[in-house]
């Protein structure tokens, strides 16, 4: 009985540390931030439901986040599958609402939603969950190499996406680049944002 008490315990300390972290991650991952919460719950629910298992864990922040992508990736795929059901007419899709927030978090969430499902969870993993480079290997099952080269292509098309050059002709920086427009930066607040997302 002690035993399951201290991990318990380990399971509502794992929530403290880890928790925010944890849904600033998926909600990026995702783009819906309700449901990078109930993501992330039911990893901790998970944990709960297995404490013992759960006190063995080496690390429990990875343990926790490899169980919300992976039920991420099953909603995913039951999404398309209905997606395909909308499209065929054999069921109909209900009225989205989207709650009013920040125009900056809205549109890195949107670019993120626009790279593929891998080079977008190597993005998150890297930048938003802070986990070096061999992390995210692990992490994903990838060499390393595969990581570096979903990042560098992962950032490359998030600096297109989000670039505010074509709206602005003053902005355009040829003059210094040889005619080349040089892609912007991803801008480093609005990847604070998401990662302070409640």
């Amino acid at each position: 009985m002690g035993e399951e008490l201290e991990a318990r315990e380990a399971v509502r300390d794992a929530y403290e540390a880890h928790y925010r972290r944890l849904v600033a991650a998926l909600y990026a991952l995702t783009g819906d931030h309700a449901e990078a919460q109930d993501l992330v719950q039911e990893a901790y629910a998970r944990a709960l439901a297995r404490p013992r298992q759960f006190l063995d864990v080496a690390d429990p922040e990875a343990w926790l986040r490899t169980v919300a992508m992976n039920l991420a990736r099953t909603r995913w795929r039951r999404r398309r599958l209905f997606d395909t059901l909308v499209r065929s007419g054999r069921v109909a899709r209900p009225v989205e609402s989207v709650p009013g927030v920040d125009p900056n978090r809205v549109a890195l969430v949107a670019a993120l939603q626009q790279l593929s499902q891998a080079t977008r969870e190597t993005i998150v993993l890297h930048h938003l969950a802070d986990m070096s480079v061999h992390e995210v290997a692990d992490t994903l099952g990838v060499p390393v190499g595969t990581v570096k080269a979903r990042l560098s292509r992962g950032r490359a098309m998030l600096a297109a996406l989000l670039s505010d050059t074509d709206a602005d002709p003053r902005s355009d920086n040829r003059a210094d680049t040889g005619g080349l427009r040089r892609p912007p930066v991803l801008p480093q607040r609005d990847v604070q944002e998401v990662r302070d997302a409640p």
